[in-house]
């Protein structure tokens, strides 16, 4: 069976109100017998009717799809995506680049998925790295989460310890029982 997938964001829908249908006609003309849809929010990762197409596929089934960021937002998802179908059974026909399955000529299409995946990833480390350093030359750059409490606000709370119980001194402050352990602890060091 071939089945299709369209989906669009509530954006790109309202500003064309027939994206969906166009992708779905574009299916349709492509064989698919069952298009399944779905709108999202900007930047949504839970397309729920995504989720119950897949389950439904089976091996020797073809999903057919127009562009490959229709379902997933970016290679490395598109090389797992892709992958795990073909895994599967499933042949995936992106229309804007081919039908991709076990077959030899597929293979130079999954090795550039993987190679742009691959460049992807260490891209972005690089970039998180640039990021880091930067950041490190603010001198008022601490690495991790900001501190919840300002350091009087928990020193006041450890002196409220010298006469109360922890559970007592969380209430009274608001300041978390772990966070006011974790902090006596390191006073003591």
């Amino acid at each position: 069976m071939i089945y299709g997938y369209a989906s669009a964001s509530a954006r790109e829908q309202g500003e064309n109100g027939d994206c969906i249908d166009i992708q779905e006609k574009t299916l349709r003309e492509n064989g698919a017998t069952a298009v399944f849809t779905d709108i999202f929010a900007e930047n949504a990762k839970n397309k729920p009717n995504l989720n119950k197409l897949l389950a439904k596929l089976e091996p020797g089934d073809t999903l057919a799809i127009t562009k490959l960021s229709r379902a997933v937002s970016c290679v490395a998802q598109g090389n797992d995506f892709v992958n795990g179908l073909i895994t599967k059974g499933v042949r995936v026909n992106i229309l804007n680049i081919g039908t991709i399955d076990n077959a030899p000529d597929s293979e130079i299409i999954r090795s550039i998925f993987a190679s742009f995946a691959e460049c992807e990833r260490n891209m972005l480390a690089e970039r998180m790295q640039e990021g880091k350093a930067i950041a490190k030359l603010n001198p008022n750059y601490h690495e991790g989460r900001p501190k919840l409490y300002e350091d009087r606000r928990v020193t006041y709370a450890l002196k409220l310890l010298e006469a109360h119980t922890y559970s007592q001194v969380a209430e009274l402050t608001g300041i978390s029982k772990s966070t006011l352990v974790r902090a006596r602890r390191e006073q003591k060091i």
